[in-house]
């Protein structure tokens, strides 16, 4: 593949306010320059060779057939060959361009200033390409070998090799740097291909780490909130079933806490979809939604519970999600003294203690060993908790109860 090709498949450029890609566009430009260059230089050689006195009237027609052949081939095979890199092409068109000077330095060397012309489309056709220095001798030979041996206008053999040796130095020249800007280009092309994989690599990454986090987010959302008052909903269910024959009043107490209960989880769901603020803080202080936490437990449980803020001096200063780590927390850490404790009494108390804000959660259960036992919910509430730099601790032994501290730092 040409390096106009590698560097055309290679490169996503950027693209300005006319959609084209930048580079692309550069390419195209110069190409056109060459062409139109091209077409003019070729117009003179062609308006020298039919009315000027570049070419003897007995060669004229010859050298016009030249030059018309020269035009043919370069509209043919050059211009594929220079804009699209056809390699066959511009094979063809370059044997076709040393044939050509090769007649007009015997027919008309006073139109060998096409050689300004011939020497750059040399490199433009191999596209780089090292064998461009072989064309370029081949090219230079040809033009020189009429003149060299006619010696026409008073020229000496001299004059005519120096004057060809500067044209093949200047082309040789041109052709190298012309080879080490592609090469150079060709590199920036792969590394520039290279970096958007791996900037694509890097946003499928994020996408998909953001699914991820989404996922994790609803699921520990649905086991804060959905999940304990479905499990709220089926005790208080089964003891209003177990009431109903003997205390009618206590079942339909039962009820309306179900009721109570199955609305603010429907609310909640509503939240959580929408990534809202739980619906316990929504107009409500921390205090005010951990009391009204509080109160519904014992309602649920028949629990004894007491709600501590003597400790609080003032309102905390936490962001919403400071505030909903503690809140998730109490919920978290009085889900498990109805589903473990076998308690008979629960504090839930909120302090401040240095810049710090907490929450503890204490009962008077049978208690367990921490260091043995894995705590449902626990390892979830401590990476929701180490989002916002916080902590959590568990402090119980069998028989003694149970504390549950969740520790956030105060904005």
């Amino acid at each position: 593949m040409s390096l106009t090709r590698r560097l055309a498949a290679a490169v996503v450029p950027p693209e300005d306010d006319g959609g084209e890609p930048l580079p692309e566009r550069g390419w195209r430009t110069t190409v056109v320059g060459v062409h139109v260059i091209s077409a003019v230089v070729w117009s003179l050689a062609v308006v020298s060779a039919a009315v000027g006195d570049a070419v003897d009237d007995d060669r004229r027609a010859p050298a016009l057939a030249v030059l018309a052949a020269l035009g043919v081939a370069y509209a043919v095979l050059g211009m594929p060959a220079i804009g699209a890199g056809a390699r066959r092409r511009a094979v063809a068109y370059l044997v076709v361009l040393v044939a050509a000077f090769g007649l007009l330095g015997w027919l008309a060397p006073g139109l060998l200033f096409l050689l300004f012309l011939a020497y750059p489309q040399v490199w433009f056709a191999v596209q780089g390409n090292l064998t461009g220095i072989s064309w370029t001798l081949l090219l230079g030979l040809a033009s020189a070998t009429g003149p060299v041996l006619t010696l026409g206008s008073g020229r000496s053999a001299a004059e005519v090799l120096l004057e060809t040796g500067i044209g093949i130095a200047f082309s040789l020249a041109l052709g190298v740097w012309i080879s080490r800007v592609l090469r150079e280009s060709a590199e920036r092309a792969s590394l520039i291909a290279q970096l958007e994989d791996t900037r694509s690599e890097l946003a499928a990454a994020e996408r998909e780490r953001g699914v991820l986090a989404e996922r994790e987010r609803l699921a520990q959302e649905v086991h804060d909130t959905l999940a304990q008052g479905y499990t709220s909903i089926v005790v208080l269910a089964q003891t209003a079933d177990a009431l109903l024959p003997a205390d009618p009043e206590a079942a339909r107490e039962r009820l309306a806490v179900i009721e109570e209960v199955a609305r603010d989880n429907l609310a909640e769901a509503r939240a959580v979809v929408a990534a809202f603020r739980p619906v316990a803080l929504d107009g409500s202080t921390l205090v005010e939604a951990l009391q009204r936490l509080a109160e519904r437990f014992a309602r649920e449980t028949g629990l004894a519970v007491r709600v501590d803020t003597a400790a609080l001096d003032g309102v905390p200063g936490l962001r919403t999600d400071e505030e909903v780590v503690l809140l998730r927390g109490a919920q978290e850490a009085l889900a498990n003294v109805r589903r473990h404790a076998r308690a008979t009494a629960v504090v839930l108390r909120l302090a401040r203690v240095g810049s710090q804000v907490s929450v503890h959660v204490e009962d008077d259960g049978m208690g367990f060993d921490p260091t043995a036992v894995s705590v449902s919910g626990l390892a979830g509430l401590r990476d929701r908790v180490e989002q916002v730099g916080g902590e959590v601790d568990v402090a119980s032994a069998p028989g003694s109860g149970t504390r549950v501290t969740v520790r956030v730092p105060e904005s």
